[in-house]
């Protein structure tokens, strides 16, 4: 790194918003090897927010009347609605089931998040979990109004890999202010060694705060880069009811060997481990 970029990363604020555009400038580049994440003001419009979640609500609403209770072996978290019905919380392959969301990630306007992972970077719309939409709330019998510290090294030893840089592209489709809760990450542990990653916080069970923890806080349009190596976790909304609402999609960019989902694909264990504890929960809730 050049003494200028050096010198022009120590002034830069943690909590700084970047602006894309049409390429990813090498202070932003800096910026997201040293901390290991980077917020992007208004990548979206109004408009586009609004539509994106409208889409998202229609199919969310065709799942829960199909009782569908997973996507290409992978589950659907689902929990209570603030408005007394049923939500789904974790939305897998959503773009799939969407032509409007799936030209929306295919935009050439992506193009400059594509060479943060290099040139042979693809979207996964049906690989992985496809594109993922997380929609908390804070109401009894939710699926996810909080997720504890982890990093996502866990997911590639599921599938009998090593760990290696992940990066999460996240467009979110709600404000989200530090008052409001959620993401909050450990700057700068995306560089830390394979025993801290495993070891260094209890994985989902451990919730309290760390003195030195960021709130990642964004608004409605915003587009986010984060290392998913990075210890992180959800913060719980204070709130209750449709003022607890979050919601945030993830865009699946891939490099590695193509490997498509089908119907016939089989659930990953930690998903089932997972689905087991929110059916337990979900029991508790209806009685």
């Amino acid at each position: 790194m050049n003494q200028s970029i050096e010198d022009a990363l120590s002034q830069t604020p943690l909590n700084t918003r970047f602006e894309l555009g049409k390429t990813i400038t090498p202070l932003q580049a800096a910026f997201l090897d040293r901390h290991g994440f980077l917020i992007f003001n208004g990548f979206a419009s109004a408009k586009e927010v609004q539509g994106i979640n409208h889409e998202i609500d229609v199919i969310t609403g065709a799942f829960i009347a199909e009782q569908k209770e997973n996507i290409r072996g992978i589950p659907l978290f689902k929990g209570k609605h603030y408005n007394g019905g049923e939500s789904i919380q974790r939305l897998p392959f959503t773009s799939l089931f969407s032509s409007y969301i799936r030209d929306f990630i295919n935009q050439e306007r992506f193009q400059p998040i594509r060479t943060v992972f290099g040139e042979d970077t693809r979207i996964g719309h049906n690989e992985k979990d496809g594109c993922v939409v997380n929609t908390y709330f804070n109401i009894p019998g939710s699926a996810y109004p909080k997720l504890g510290w982890h990093t996502d090294g866990l997911r590639d030893l599921a599938y009998l890999k090593m760990p290696k840089a992940m990066l999460n592209v996240g467009l979110h489709l709600s404000d989200c202010p530090k008052s409001n809760g959620g993401l909050r990450i450990l700057p700068g542990t995306h560089k830390q060694g394979f025993l801290s990653m495993c070891f260094h916080k209890p994985y989902f069970v451990y919730h309290k705060p760390d003195p030195d923890e960021l709130s990642i806080e964004t608004k409605a349009g915003d587009l986010t880069i984060h290392d998913g190596r990075l210890w992180h976790r959800v913060q719980q909304s204070p709130h209750t009811g449709a003022k607890s609402f979050r919601r945030t999609m993830y865009i699946p960019f891939l490099t590695d060997e193509y490997h498509p989902k089908s119907e016939e694909s089989k659930t990953p264990i930690y998903h089932k481990i997972g689905s087991y504890a929110r059916r337990i929960k979900r029991r508790r809730y209806r009685t």
